[in-house]
């Protein structure tokens, strides 16, 4: 299947990368020459703007734009909306808000185009591991192209079957849903977002209060000089706390137990608060997620945590987010 994509960076490059291994074809457009000719060199074919990348793909065209929520996308959409053609598809794989899909939608649908957002997850692991994806759009459209998305997803593999789950693996077993409408598949990666800021504080805060058991507030008796690095490989083991989260946290403490190439300022990437905004219009009480919001708030205030620089490690180990100062 033949798919053009807008920006190549972390995500977008190797999102082209795998289904180009899946016998997909390519045309890839970035403000990064030197990413074109990477792509380039691997099979993509190159479009040197959104002109030349409409005017390389067959129609009824499929155009993943893969850039920054706001204004990078946005215009790049509004672009797209003027080049293309009736039947044609806009796909947005980025971090939009889910309400900004629900109105482009409907901009694109007066011009006889469709929209397609899909929240994916994977970071920069994806390439290998495949991609999870919360898809949102019309029925008949995404139909069109679930190879694509059959493509990027991870596939069963050698995860354990939910109980009750017989037969031939459905769409949510190979990592990949259609989760309704425009804007539902942002929203459904938007609470996923969410939930990721609350478990990620957590084990921050965990191996805070480990770390710090050598305080010399504490007792002589009841202080411990814990090996937190031993402690993230055994509870990666068997323990009921398990998970990828975990695992990066093992990864970057037997590295450095120190974390100090870290300072912990932790950036929101904006869909911890989109989460809190829909739980505040919905009456939702979120105690745990708004806490870890806030905390990520402070650590760009105040001189960062030990906690807050295991939470900077996680997120370069999952996305390769570096800090930035502010």
């Amino acid at each position: 299947m033949q798919l053009g994509i807008v920006g190549l960076g972390r995500m977008g490059g190797n999102i082209a990368r795998r289904l180009m291994r899946n016998g997909h074809e390519m045309v890839v457009n970035d403000r990064d020459q030197a990413a074109i000719e990477a792509l380039v060199a691997e099979g993509a074919q190159g479009a040197k703007d959104l002109a030349a990348l409409v005017q390389q793909l067959a129609r009824p065209r499929a155009i993943w734009v893969m850039l920054p929520a706001g204004a990078p996308t946005e215009q790049t959409i509004a672009r797209l909306a003027d080049l293309l053609e009736p039947d044609d598809v806009v796909i947005d794989g980025g971090n939009t808000f889910y309400k900004d899909d629900i109105r482009r939608a409907s901009e694109l649908a007066a011009r006889n185009l469709h929209y397609v957002d899909v929240g994916t997850s994977g970071g920069v692991w994806g390439l290998d591991r495949g991609y999870c994806m919360m898809i949102g759009g019309e029925q008949a459209v995404i139909e069109r192209l679930d190879p694509l998305f059959a493509s990027l997803a991870p596939g069963i593999g050698n995860i354990p079957r939910t109980r009750g789950r017989d037969g031939e693996p459905g769409r949510a077993e190979q990592g990949y849903i259609h989760a309704g409408p425009a804007g539902s598949g942002h929203f459904v990666k938007m609470v996923h977002n969410g939930i990721e800021y609350g478990l990620m504080q957590a084990y921050a805060e965990g191996f805070d209060i480990l770390r710090g058991k050598t305080s010399e507030a504490l007792p002589q008796a009841e202080r411990y000089d814990l090996d937190v690095a031993q402690i993230a490989e055994v509870w990666r083991r068997g323990s009921v706390v398990t998970s990828w989260l975990l695992d990066l946290t093992a990864d970057a403490l037997a590295a450095d137990p120190d974390l100090g190439d870290y300072s912990g300022s932790v950036a929101d990437s904006g869909e911890g608060r989109w989460t809190i905004d829909a739980a505040v219009e919905q009456g939702v009480p979120v105690p745990v997620l708004t806490s870890a919001l806030f905390a990520r708030f402070r650590s760009r205030q105040q001189e960062g945590t030990y906690g807050d620089k295991l939470l900077s490690a996680m997120r370069f180990g999952f996305g390769g987010h570096v800090e930035r100062p502010e």
